[in-house]
């Protein structure tokens, strides 16, 4: 079996794989971003969607589901007012309303140690619907 790291409140685990595909975001930047899951029968979080360095945010939000939740991590690259590249890692919660409120309840639960085990990361943005995740938002915040 894959490793997989536990996360003490939850009882969850986060896959090997998620680990390294973040690590491979964060170093190599070979993903835009990558959707993670929970498999509430086998306890694990795991790798849903990786999007390609090309993509961009509009191809994260697209790939989250409208009636369930999802982890994610997109990483930001702008240039700032003194013309330097920048990078940020933002993780977002996503807990849409019209998902079920187990879900919601398991994903607020295990959010904590997710974040812990995928290092690196910047800032946190929660939504509930595509507005409080557009692009505009994530701009803002990386300033």
């Amino acid at each position: 079996m894959a490793m997989a790291f536990k996360m003490a409140t939850t009882g969850m685990w986060v896959t090997e794989e998620c680990k390294n595909s973040f690590m491979e975001m964060k170093w190599k930047k070979v993903h835009r971003y990558i959707v993670f899951k929970i498999d509430e029968g086998s306890k694990l979080v795991t790798v849903d969607k990786v999007g390609a360095a090309g993509e961009g945010y509009d191809d994260l939000a697209a790939s989250l589901p409208e009636d369930d939740c999802r982890y994610a991590v997109f990483d930001f690259d702008f240039v700032t007012v003194d013309n330097c590249r920048k990078s940020k890692i933002f993780f977002i919660a996503w807990a849409p309303s019209t998902s079920k409120i187990r879900a919601k309840m398991l994903y607020a639960t295990s959010k904590d140690g997710i974040r812990r085990a995928l290092d690196g990361i910047h800032y946190e943005v929660q939504a509930t619907d595509p507005t409080e995740m557009g692009f505009d938002v994530i701009k803002d915040r990386a300033k």
